[in-house]
Parts: structure tokens; C-alpha cells; sequence
């Protein structure tokens, strides 16, 4: 029977917003501009939502657009914390990424495992701020095993001259909510791996009368686990899922932070496409998932389907989500410029690539500390942690007396969040070699200029080692001290490795804090992404930094151990003038 009508339905999607409103980096008080010159925030989003919905409502025969999200909205910036931890939503405030939603017109959420981070108080409140259902089919009662949040949402779909489409909209989340939020969920709530949440949810949707199925789900696209065989399930699992459960026309993607403008893949079981997108993160894209819909024997279907994703660079910010914000958007710049500390001398990371410093030293002290406080009463709570941190920020300085959020902030540049493995002794030395690469091998003592002696990137130069790919390794009880012989070829260059003044033995035993963009690869370490995982609570370090002067009141250098690496050559200190 040849076709009735064929039509195009629209879906846009985004994710990992992460608390992004207005292109505004709180932690340097000025615009995004180190995102590769990506601009940022909801207020982009709604100009490019707001240009495809004029563009399809000029089309009378086109049915009107959906709006998804793909999770992780409420964490992730100075304005989602403050709405989280300063003034909560809780106490009555509507929270800014709820109120910038709502006025863009979402139809539909999902929850991502950031929004577990505050608790579920906050989590509830921000739910019923929405205007629009916050999805999550499988986040499950712990008791009861039923849904916790709604799980599927229909929507019908008016096409003029026809009758309307019905689209299916399931939510999933990711499973490692139940290792990374332990705290928050445990005996309350509890999470399936997300193929086999679909393959029990998709024919539901679809007897339920959806004649489209789109799939957004917390989950990145390829078959990975930052947690290893913690869970029976992966973490990443997005391509697997269309590959293997039928009935779903589309895949928003989120969790991973990439830009994945369109995915086709083939489901094993019925031979139907299925057409998967991810809009990278904080709202610098907007994926376009277009779906061409038949009517046929009475109902529509799917026959054709592409998608690709808008630059939120290349428009101007919505004023009116602006305008909306731009109370809340001050009160947080007052926030991060407010002192919440002092510092009983100054600290500065000008030479941290060449020598120990208490900034560093700092960065390294609240990490392990973290850590060590988690493991309390685990079987891993015996052994000595340690921890890494690279110089980040050459221009980073913390002045002696008063500290703000931004001085601390400036620090730690990146929002990476905090994990912890076991790594042996031999395998710390191996790793501390790997890292050593990062200086050239030199004769003589000096003095040279830092350019002279590392593999930093320069203008002639651009594709050296950058600093935040050298780590140093600090202890939390006891100091973990080394020299690094840079006269001497790359691996072999670590000398004199210590713990508490005793040589490090090969098999000795120690738990490593680590940032997650290097326990997930970056940077290509040795063993650290193999490493078993003991503590992934998914915390921001920069954060906890933060917290930690806003606790103590202080940054006091003699409270923590202090670095005692030292770079030599030949055995003897090298003089680094810059």
C-alpha cells in the first residue's frame, strides 16, 4: 500500500549541562574563552531552540518540535552549588536551572547520576520545580523495585491535516549511580544496567501506544565502566542498547562529554536502523535528531532518520533567559569573590613544574584526605594514601591572609572529580618514571630556564608534553619523596623513592588518589586505569578544596606534608631561574 503521508518530526536534545546558564566562567569572573573558543550555557541553547522552532513552524504541514535532556543538570558550577549548599532550593528558592528550562520549554528529562550529588531532598525539590517530567525508569525503589521517577513520558504530536504522532520518551540513567553516590542512595534506591532496563521498558512504551520510541539516556555510547566488575553492568552501554533492543527509533546520548554529531547502527534482531546523538556538554550544542514518519495502515512510522548537532558559538545568548537569571547570576559572583579563609603564608605555583610547592602540596593534602576519610572501616583503610596532582596553573596564587572562592578555584582549573586505587610500590615508581618524561635530558646543574629543561608546548614547539600531563605524587601521613635525575635517559630517572624515610618496597601496597581524566586514560599513564577502584564518589576536587578552607576557616602549609621530590642531575640540584 503505497504511503498516505510522510512528514518530519524534530527532536533537539542536550546534556550534561552541568549547571551552565550564561557563558560565564565564576572562577576567573569573565566569559568562556579556554574551551576551545566554545561559548557555554542555556541561554545559547535557547537562541538555537528558538531558531528551529521558527524555522519548523513556518512549514504548515510539519508537526511542532520536542526538546529532550539527556542529564546531569544541577552540579557542576558556582551557581549550582550555591542553589545546592549556600541557599538550597529546599528552603524555597526556585533553582536556576529549573526556572531557565521551564522558560525554554523542555519537554522531557533524565536523570544523570550528578543528581544524586546533593542528596535527595534537593533532588525532589528540583523534580517538582519542573515543568516537565524528570525521567528515570531505571532508578528503582529499594524495596519495592518500582520507579522512583516516571519512567516513560507520551507525548502527541499534532500534524496538520493528519492524525497526531505519539512519541514515546524513556528515560535511563546510569547504574553507577549506586557506587558514586553510595551514600545518598544505598537502601532507598537502586539502579539496573541500562540495556536491560530497555529491553524490559521499550515494549512497554510501545503498548502503551507510542508509534515513535526515542531513548535519552545517561550513558555514554561505547561499552566501557570507570568501575570496573564493581557492577555487573557497564557504565557506557548507549550503542549497545539500539544494537540490541528492538523497538527504538532514536538515542539521545549523554554521560560522556563528546560530540557525536550522528551514530547509525543496525539493531541484530529486526535489521532497523537506529540513529544515536550526543551534543558534547554545558550546553555548547544542540543535537538535531530528524525522523521521517510514514502513514501507513493507520499509523505512523519510522522511515528515514539523521541527525547532527547546532554550535551554540555561533549565536547571541537569549536575552530573556538572561534576564530571568541575572539575579541569581550576581548573587553567585558576590558568592565566589567572598572570602571564606585565610592563609597563614603565601602560595604560589609560578615553579611547581621544577620543584616542590605547598601549592601542590595543598591540591594533594585535601585529595588524600578525602579519600582516607571515605575508606574508614574498609579493608583499605590500613594502608598509606597518596596522591596526585600536576601543576595545572603556572599563574595560580594564594595570597597570605584573606582567601576567596576564586583564589582557591584558580588552583585547580578543571572540574575533574576525584577517584582512588590500590597501586603497588613497583607500579608508583613505573608511573613516576612515565611522568618524568616531561624534562628533556640535560648535562650539568644549570642554571636554565624552564624551556631549557621540560618538554613543555611553545609557539615553535606546540605539540610538547603541556603541565597538566606531569604529575607529582604526595604522601598524606608521611611524605613520599624522590629525585628525579634528568641527566639520565627518560626511564630511568626516578632515584631514592621513600615512604616515612623507608625505600619503597616492590610489593608494598598503597591507595592513590587520582583524578578521573587520568584514572580514565588521559594522559596515557601506566597502570592507573587498571588499577582496582576503591573510592569514586564522583566529587569535584576543585570543590573540595573548597570546601575544605570554608570548614577549617584556614590553609595552614605545616598541617600537611610537605612535596620532597627534587629534580637533579647527576645527583646533584638543578638551578631553574623561570
Amino acid at each position: 500500500m503505497s504511503a498516505e503521508r510522510t512528514v518530519r518530526l524534530t527532536v533537539m536534545g542536550t546534556t550534561d549541562l552541568h549547571g551552565h546558564v550564561v557563558n560565564w566562567d565564576y572562577f576567573r569572573n569573565a566569559e568562556y574563552d579556554d574551551y576551545a573558543h566554545n561559548a557555554v550555557g542555556l541561554a545559547k541553547v535557547s537562541t538555537l531552540v528558538t531558531a528551529v522552532r521558527d524555522r519548523i513552524a513556518a512549514d504548515p504541514d510539519a508537526p511542532r518540535p520536542l526538546l529532550l535532556d539527556a542529564g546531569d543538570t544541577i552540579q557542576g558550577t558556582p551557581l549550582a552549588y550555591y542553589f545546592a549548599r549556600i541557599e538550597p532550593i529546599t528552603g524555597g528558592r526556585l533553582h536556576p536551572m529549573a526556572g531557565a528550562m521551564n522558560a525554554i520549554g523542555y519537554d522531557a528529562a533524565v536523570l544523570g547520576n550528578h543528581e544524586f550529588n546533593y542528596g535527595l531532598d534537593v533532588l525532589d525539590t528540583f523534580q517538582r520545580q519542573l515543568d516537565f517530567p524528570l525521567l528515570g525508569a531505571n532508578a528503582q525503589d529499594w524495596t519495592t523495585g518500582r520507579p522512583a521517577f516516571p519512567p516513560y513520558e507520551l507525548r502527541r504530536v499534532d500534524v496538520p491535516g493528519a492524525e497526531p504522532v505519539t512519541v514515546g520518551i524513556l528515560g535511563l540513567t546510569n547504574p553507577g549511580i549506586a557506587i558514586w553516590d553510595k551514600a545518598v542512595v544505598e537502601n532507598r534506591l537502586r539502579f539496573d544496567g541500562v540495556v536491560e532496563s530497555a529491553t524490559a521498558w521499550v515494549p512497554q512504551v510501545r503498548a502503551a501506544g507510542a508509534d515513535v520510541v526515542i531513548v535519552a539516556v545517561h550513558s555514554g555510547m561505547d561499552l566501557s565502566s570507570s568501575y570496573g566488575d564493581a557492577l555487573p553492568v557497564p557504565e557506557n552501554a548507549a550503542a549497545l542498547m539500539a544494537e540490541t533492543v528492538p523497538g527504538i527509533d532514536a538515542v539521545l546520548v549523554g554521560h560522556a562529554h563528546q560530540e557525536i554529531p550522528e551514530r547509525l547502527v543496525r539493531n541484530r534482531r529486526t535489521g532497523e536502523q537506529v540513529v544515536l546523538t550526543e551534543p558534547l556538554k554545558f550546553g555548547m550544542r544542540l543535537s538535531l535528531i530528524h525522523l521521517d514518519l510514514s502513514r501507513e495502515q493507520g499509523r505512523w512510522t519510522v522511515v528515514g532518520r539523521q541527525a547532527k548537532v547546532l554550535n551554540a558559538n555561533l549565536v547571541d545568548a537569549d536575552p530573556a533567559v538572561v534576564e530571568l537569571l541575572e539575579q541569581d547570576h550576581d548573587t553567585v559572583i558576590e558568592y565566589v569573590n567572598s572570602t571564606i579563609g585565610t592563609c597563614t603564608e603565601a602560595m604560589s605555583a609560578a615553579t611547581a613544574p621544577w620543584e616542590a610547592t605547598a601549592a601542590l602540596d595543598f591540591v594533594t593534602f585535601v585529595e588524600a584526605d578525602a579519600v582516607a576519610k571515605a575508606l574508614s572501616g574498609t579493608p583499605e583503610a590500613a594502608l598509606p594514601v597518596l596522591a596526585i596532582a600536576a601543576p595545572f596553573n603556572r599563574a595560580a596564587a594564594i595570597p597570605a591572609g584573606d582567601v576567596s572562592i576564586r583564589d582557591v578555584a584558580g588552583l585547580y582549573v578543571f572540574d575533574n572529580t576525584l577517584l582512588a586505587v590500590t597501586m603497588t610500590g613497583t607500579q608508583v615508581r613505573e608511573y613516576l618514571e612515565f611522568s618524568a618524561q616531561y624534562f628533556r635530558q640535560v648535562t650539568g646543574t644549570g642554571p636554565f630556564t624552564s624551556s631549557q629543561i621540560t618538554n613543555a608546548p611553545t609557539p615553535t614547539a606546540p605539540n610538547g608534553t603541556p603541565d597538566y600531563n606531569y604529575d607529582i605524587i604526595g604522601g598524606l601521613t608521611e611524605p613520599l619523596s624522590y629525585t628525579i635525575d634528568i641527566a639520565k635517559p627518560p626511564g630511568s630517572r626516578i632515584t631514592d623513592l621513600t615512604y616515612g624515610g623507608i625505600p619503597v618496597a616492590a610489593d608494598q601496597r598503597f591507595v592513590v588518589a587520582v583524578n578521573n581524566y587520568r584514572q580514565s586514560g588521559g594522559g596515557n599513564f601506566p597502570h592507573i586505569t587498571t588499577a582496582p577502584v576503591v573510592y569514586n564518589r564522583q566529587l569535584e576536587i576543585r570543590q573540595l578544596m573548597i570546601d575544605h578552607v570554608t570548614t577549617t576557616g584556614t590553609i595552614d602549609p605545616t598541617t600537611f606534608q610537605p612535596g620532597t621530590w627534587t629534580l637533579v642531575s647527576s645527583g646533584t640540584p638543578v638551578v631553574v631561574t623561570s
